[in-house]
């Protein structure tokens, strides 16, 4: 679990710098990752970048239904997907990409979903994304979307740019919370824990409450928080669903916490195509600087 929340926070971590961390050879943990992959268990490494580093919006809604496809259907009538949760219980958390007019991309949403009840839905504005993206830094990404974990020599290859450009390029992304190198798992293969997320509703400063939830449950997270206006999403893993339990409810407590919403993920999807999409549009643009501030 320690190593598959090492690479769900950044999969470009060597197996070395991994083992490291853990007390282990690199060789233990480079065949640990093999056996997650022969399994399923990680099915895929990728990239998790914020819609509004490439000019984007993001709404997300959470609905109760059954019927994912037709769920997928009217998302796709409004933006592109940017991951798609179905979880225990038939609730579905669905981010969806969105070039602008974001209020009225809400309430069509709100009117195509009249066959499901709506739990919850935003746009994730973010304080916290302040990033200048240069073209030279799309033509990395682009070829980092379908293989995050490639040699630095192997992307110096494909975009012909200098090895200290790219390694340049990727500091600058690692450095950044708004893109992450990540992976997608299955949650169903994992044997001996229940990962889950808790989505907290706040009052109060969100990053003083956010370093309280560090403080207290930090051994337990599976991957770094996410924080949208006065919410906060966290991942987490517990052996069984009596520690779930007993940890939300704990997380309930803390100061400044209003309320809490269980989820437990029975798959994950991150869709590509917006990225592509984005980037290419992008590309096509006169301007040097793609700014988000």
């Amino acid at each position: 679990m320690k190593i598959l929340s090492s690479l769900l926070n950044n999969c470009r971590e060597s197996d070395r710098q991994i083992g490291k961390k853990f007390g282990i050879s690199g060789g233990a943990v480079g065949s640990r990752i093999n056996k997650m992959k022969k399994s399923g268990l990680i099915e895929n490494f990728c990239m998790k970048v914020e819609p509004p580093v490439l000019g984007q919006n993001i709404v997300y809604i959470v609905v109760s239904g059954q019927d994912i496809e037709k769920i997928m259907k009217q998302v796709k009538l409004v933006g592109l997907p940017f991951v798609i949760v179905p979880c225990v219980g038939g609730t579905t958390v669905c981010g969806i990409v969105v070039k602008e007019d974001v209020e009225q991309k809400i309430e069509l949403l709100k009117n195509l979903m009249n066959d499901v009840r709506i739990l919850l839905i935003f746009e994730a504005e973010s304080e916290e994304i302040d990033f200048n993206i240069t073209k030279t830094d799309l033509e990395v990404l682009r070829e980092l979307i379908d293989d995050p974990r490639q040699k630095i020599e192997e992307l110096s290859k494909k975009t012909k740019l200098s090895t200290k450009t790219i390694n340049r390029i990727l500091e600058k992304f690692e450095e950044n919370e708004s893109i992450q190198f990540t992976l997608v798992y299955d949650p169903s293969k994992i044997e001996g824990y229940i990962p889950y997320a808790v989505l907290s509703v706040v009052n109060g400063e969100i990053k003083t409450i956010l370093k309280n939830l560090e403080k207290q449950f930090g051994d337990s997270f599976m991957m770094i928080p996410f924080l949208a206006k006065n919410q906060i999403v966290l991942f987490l893993y517990s052996e069984n669903i009596f520690q779930m339990d007993a940890m939300t409810e704990k997380i309930r407590q803390v100061d400044g916490i209003l309320s809490t919403d269980l989820f437990i993920p029975k798959k994950i999807n991150m869709p590509k195509e917006w990225m592509k999409k984005s980037i290419e549009s992008l590309t096509k643009t006169e301007k040097l600087h793609i700014m988000y501030n």
